[in-house]
């Protein structure tokens, strides 16, 4: 397993990570979490990624659990969550980053993990209602209080992530230092364009999610849905349309040859290719199952044999030029 920087701060990160998203709780119990994470963190992972909205807080639950049982040093790995949607109803408990919501949101998820700190809070979506100041500070607080280590955003404008920056650095408070974006062979557009500046003179880091773009990029989807699939799930039926799409499936199924010739599968071709740019800090990857965390591993091996010919031909069958 190889480490990154975590952007310019000292934090090192696997350059593969593992997230809960849509299986704990959904798919997968404490005993099988406990097995993926184990594969995992043998395997060199150090970061494990959650959010208090997935699963209604039971995947935070699910992790804690899973960390309590599995017994490992605190300090050899990295636990990170996101605040903005909440599990609740209520006009300060939903889609907001106000300083109560945020405050109160780290105190709730410490306890669901069962942990004294979590080292990384991303603000899960940006707020338009709350000012950006007011987030800025309350994220500060709450690690001035030791209750997380470094602070970022999630699916920010590049607009509001450097104001963000600006007053932190105007009032010498701890600033955000990492983004969690959509980044995928299909989703390329805001990270590579509109974030190009962040990373360049900002040093922002990236941990970026859903490399294939919730299953897509596996092939699974180009026949239809399989009933055992995430997009059969209940709650997860805004998926459909874009696993159906047409134009996308033809353009997984152009990537078929490719993947023979590097003798990968298509998920290993597609986190490869995450992990060739070299402003990602890690790639979230998810599994269901201990053979689909030694699967989504191999994927390091791949992106060594991925050439810059190799990433012009996976351009063309993408129909994309990053650079134009």
């Amino acid at each position: 397993m190889e480490y990154r920087y975590l952007g310019r701060t000292g934090l090192k990160v696997s350059e593969l990570s593992f997230g809960s998203w849509v299986t704990f709780s959904n798919q997968v119990d404490v005993d099988a979490a406990a097995e993926s994470m184990a594969a995992a963190y043998e395997a060199g992972v150090n970061f494990f990624d959650n959010a208090e909205v997935y699963a209604g807080g039971k995947s935070e639950q699910i992790m804690g659990a899973a960390l309590k049982k599995l017994g490992w040093r605190r300090s050899s790995y990295l636990v990170s969550t996101k605040f903005f949607w909440g599990i609740n109803k209520g006009p300060n408990e939903e889609n907001t980053l106000n300083r109560k919501r945020l405050i109160e949101g780290i105190h709730d998820s410490l306890q669901r993990f069962g942990l004294d700190y979590v080292d990384l809070i991303y603000c899960h979506r940006p707020d338009p209602t709350t000012p950006v100041e007011e987030t800025v500070w309350a994220m500060h607080n709450i690690i001035e209080r030791g209750m997380a280590l470094y602070w970022g955003t999630s699916e920010w404008p590049a607009a509001e992530i450097i104001a963000a920056i600006e007053i932190a650095d105007r009032h010498h408070l701890h600033k955000p230092v990492m983004e969690q974006p959509l980044y995928n062979l299909l989703s390329r557009e805001r990270f590579e364009k509109e974030y190009a500046r962040l990373f360049k003179d900002y040093g922002y880091g990236a941990t970026t999610f859903s490399p294939l773009a919730s299953g897509m990029l596996t092939g699974k989807y180009n026949n239809g849905i399989p009933t055992d699939s995430r997009g059969a799930l209940k709650g997860y039926e805004w998926l459909r349309g874009n696993l159906t799409d047409a134009n996308s499936i033809a353009k997984v199924k152009a990537l078929q040859p490719v993947a023979d010739e590097l003798g990968c599968t298509l998920a290993q071709l597609a986190i490869a290719w995450c992990l060739k740019n070299p402003n990602v800090s890690s790639v979230i990857t998810g599994a269901s199952r201990v053979s689909q965390v030694h699967e989504n591993l191999k994927a390091a091996k791949v992106a060594a044999m991925l050439t810059s010919d190799y990433l012009t031909r996976l351009d063309v069958i993408m129909g994309n030029n990053p650079n134009k």
